[in-house]
């Protein structure tokens, strides 16, 4: 389809280095973003509702195994991370992997993996703003739901609009929230097991041993495990997204991955094994948060209202991270002409407002959709988005196996960050992929979602072909047209 060699640009070189260090001239988007907004927002991108909440269907599954499972999960998007982290420290992009896409395999590949990373964000914003929006309607039942959706959209559309800064603020006291959370339970949960908070006794290893042991339905549970964990992960790819509206993108971003992704691993692992550990996992009740029923368990009041809380903080921070996302990604793809050239319009503040616009417009028809058509019309969105992530990291582990040679031959010093263990973890961590996709397929309640974002991803590629194909025959064309007219020229001259 497409000879990545041929369009392969130096790195820095030329008209369409996108992702030549911001400040040369060649980004317009403004810095504004301080490390610590970067560091936060690495830690708190992943921590989100389908931590606190959906877990709940993990451990179900996988008993305590569910520790494995996260284990697992996080390990692959650990290596995800290191691959993105040691591309965007080479070169920042406010594109990020879909301009490193593009420089490894050619513009079919940036044009694919940006517009189906932006269409993701958008329809899992809609997620998020419904879910924000049934939460604050508990609480407050006479304001509608949709009042709060248009609240809510309003509110982080005027964030986004403003300077960078003001996104990083939001995103640093939301994830310092959330952060916060995650280690008061961890440690309440520890002085449960070993039995020092009041009126309890030690709980020691027994929910680990018991009610069919560590791994209650074998290796087959904790494989489940992970295809019910494993999405929880997505959000990690902001951070690299936002290092180049940084003061110092390369920098930025290496220190943001290497503090992460241990911690985002501790996060996730060390609160399961607590919750294991404190409850039985037979004790986990569908529809109930294990965090609420874990600080139910050992007496904290109001744990139900807290988690509440709690979630309804992390809806509202991965929907104002997503709306960045989108419309940094779509700006972006306008840069390098992959999407309407309206969108590179840029604000005196280095805000681009269109695309901000243009991101929250397509938010707003899917929130409508969700409220209108949540088992038919946007279902089939859900669906179609629900195995993207996974497309979208293959695509950036390619990308990090073709262009890690070319770094190291032609700006080896550019290298400040590194994949471990290269090539080889990049390949285990592709093989990975590839089994969960198969063991979707396999899944019946995954194999829908895998299909229609397949069909999704088959749909946006076939674009990319066609843009390919037109191009070239519009280059064939042009080279002919110019032969023919030296040919005639140097006919006449003989005449």
């Amino acid at each position: 389809m497409h000879d990545p060699q041929a369009t392969a640009a130096p790195l820095g070189d030329g008209p369409r280095a996108t992702a030549a260090p911001l400040g040369d001239g060649n980004e317009p988007l403004a810095g504004g973003l301080k490390q610590r907004h970067l560091t936060m927002l690495g830690l708190g991108g992943v921590i989100g509702a389908g931590l606190f909440v959906g877990s709940g269907a993990g451990i179900s599954v996988a008993g305590p195994g569910i520790v494995v499972s996260y284990l697992i999960a996080g390990a692959l998007a650990m290596c995800v991370m290191r691959m993105l982290g040691e591309m965007s420290a080479a070169m920042p992009a406010s594109g990020s992997f879909s301009v490193h896409a593009e420089r490894a395999l050619g513009r079919w590949a940036g044009f694919s993996v940006g517009w189906l990373y932006w269409f993701l964000l958008v329809v899992v914003l809609a997620v998020e703003a419904t879910g924000a929006a049934q939460i604050a309607n508990a609480w407050a039942p006479a304001v509608p739901q949709w009042a709060w959706v248009l609240i809510f959209m309003l509110v982080f559309t005027g964030a986004n609009l403003a300077a960078v800064k003001n996104f990083g603020e939001f995103e640093f006291w939301f994830a310092a929230l959330k952060v916060f959370a995650i280690v008061a339970f961890l440690i309440l949960g520890l002085l449960a097991i070993f039995g020092v908070l009041p009126d309890t006794d030690p709980v020691g290893l027994t929910n680990l041993t018991g009610q069919g042991g560590f791994l209650p339905n074998g290796w087959e549970g904790v494989v489940s495990g992970v295809l019910a964990v494993v999405f929880a992960f997505g959000g990690l790819e902001v951070v690299t997204i936002a290092a180049a509206e940084s003061d110092d993108p390369v920098r930025s971003v290496a220190r943001a991955v290497r503090s992460a992704v241990y911690r985002i691993l501790f996060f996730y692992v060390g609160s399961m094994l607590v919750i294991v550990t404190v409850l039985p996992w037979t004790a986990q009740k569908a529809g109930v948060s294990p965090y609420v029923a874990v600080l139910d368990s050992i007496g904290v009041p109001s744990a139900g209202t807290i988690m509440n809380i709690v979630v309804f903080v992390a809806l509202l921070s991965a929907l104002n991270a997503n709306l960045y996302g989108s419309s940094r990604m779509v700006f972006s793809l306008a840069e390098r002409g992959e999407a309407p050239k309206a969108l590179l319009k840029v604000s005196g503040g280095g805000v681009p407002r269109r695309a901000v616009l243009a991101s929250v417009a397509f938010g707003f028809v899917s929130v409508l959709l969700n409220l209108k058509w949540p088992d038919s019309v946007f279902l089939y969105m859900l669906n179609s988005v629900g195995a993207v992530l996974l497309f979208v990291w293959a695509l950036i582990a390619v990308s990090q196996l073709r262009l890690r040679r070319r770094i190291e031959r032609e700006a080896p010093e550019r290298l400040v960050l590194r994949m471990w263990a290269f090539p080889y973890l990049t390949w285990a961590a592709l093989v990975a992929m590839a089994a969960v996709l198969v063991l979707m397929l396999g899944d019946d309640g995954a194999r829908p979602q895998l299909l229609w974002s397949a069909g999704a991803t088959g749909l946006v590629l076939a674009v990319a072909g066609l843009r390919e194909w037109r191009e070239r025959c519009e280059r064939r064309k042009g080279h002919e047209g110019h032969e023919g007219h030296e040919g005639h020229e140097r006919h006449e001259g003989r005449v």
